[in-house]
């Protein structure tokens, strides 16, 4: 064979591989993406391979929710009996730090005597206590241990009616169970907040309370609390289907971030209610509480308070927010529209009580 035909047929044999090479390229996607002949390439395709699923997000998050059992010692009196008597309650908790900082319900805690948290890689710890706040029914617990799953967390989560949300508890000590549904009402997350919890129809049953509420990425967005109860003829409570709450990531992470710095809540409060004023700017005060201190200021039920320290007002519920936010003691200077008269008013921040029994709902 001639130099010239050795030459031609290197040639032919070069694009007769670039040829081949294309089609391969065309027929194998993976391979166009750097991946390779990966395993998958020689198997055949899993059912599971084009399902919709939230497996990737539960496996981020579910890891981080353990269960919670609490024991408490009561006395049993009677005519014949006076002997302790062990009470457990179930419920269940989020781990929230890699230091062992986990949120659960204050109702699930209240007055225990040990608490126990089963972790999901099967550790049983015992739990401490470091603050509770009764008007959320949060409560901060502590556990000492390594290697502990935190749940994902971002700062602003931004719930929105419609979202999807996963409840993630264990429900009648059943195990981990997760239930799915959406978001009904977002609701607020002001320290002023107690009611206007997050509305969903994801299913909670008794021992889910203190659970994470987890969006369609596996982020933490609630902290699950209670159902709604209303009382038929006979009195008898009873849970309405579809409407379940959970106190707002943000809320609960400003109320654990506290009771951690702090062991307790503080709420500034004025003693006023309020609402809109008719789509004019300006709250109007409906009601005042005698010996408050905007009653010792001279606020009247039916003034419009148009300002707060220069600050113009125009919710009700932020203006609610902000003076909780604000540390007791703080003085505070009130613009109010008295019968077209303009009043300034000087008054000074009180904290807001809460009874240690009070517990909003309960599940």
């Amino acid at each position: 064979m001639s130099g010239r035909q050795i030459v031609s047929f290197f040639v032919k044999s070069v694009l007769l591989g670039v040829v081949v090479a294309a089609l391969i390229l065309l027929l194998v996607p993976d391979l166009r993406q750097g991946t390779g002949f990966t395993d998958a390439f020689f198997r055949e395709p899993s059912p599971a391979d084009n399902r919709a699923t939230y497996f990737p997000a539960l496996s981020r998050s579910a890891p981080a929710v353990v269960n919670i059992y609490s024991v408490s010692i009561e006395n049993d009196t009677g005519l014949f009996r006076n002997q302790p008597r062990e009470r457990a309650s179930l419920g269940s908790g989020v781990i929230m730090t890699d230091n062992g900082y986990i949120l659960t319900c204050h109702h699930v805690v209240s007055n225990a005597d040990s608490i126990f948290v089963a972790v999901q890689d099967g550790r049983i710890l015992e739990a401490q206590i470091i603050g509770n706040d009764p008007l959320t029914d949060l409560a901060v617990l502590k556990v000492s241990a390594d290697n502990l799953h935190v749940i994902p967390q971002v700062e602003e989560p931004d719930i929105r009616v419609g979202d999807v949300v996963m409840a993630i508890g264990n429900p009648f000590d059943l195990g981990q169970t997760i239930t799915q549904g959406i978001v009904s009402r977002a609701g607020r997350n002001g320290l002023s907040n107690y009611v206007d919890f997050i509305q969903t129809d994801a299913v909670l049953n008794q021992g889910n309370s203190g659970g994470a509420l987890v969006d369609s990425n596996g982020v933490l967005v609630g902290i699950t609390n209670a159902n709604f109860q209303v009382r038929d003829s006979r009195q008898r409570v009873r849970n309405v289907d579809g409407i379940n709450f959970a106190v707002p990531y943000e809320l609960a992470k400003r109320v654990m971030d506290e009771i951690i710095t702090s062991g307790r809540v503080t709420r500034g409060q004025l003693g006023f209610l309020g609402s809109e004023y008719r789509g004019q700017p300006g709250i109007e005060v409906t009601a005042v509480a005698n010996g408050s201190p905007v009653d010792r200021a001279g606020l009247k039920a039916g003034d419009r308070l148009l300002a707060i320290d220069g600050v113009r007002l125009e919710s009700a519920s932020k203006t609610l927010d902000m003076i909780a936010e604000t540390e007791p003691g703080t003085a505070l200077e009130l613009e109010v529209s008295r019968n077209g008269d303009i009043l300034t008013l000087n008054v000074v921040v009180a904290e807001l009580s809460v009874s240690e029994n009070f517990t909003p709902r309960i599940n």
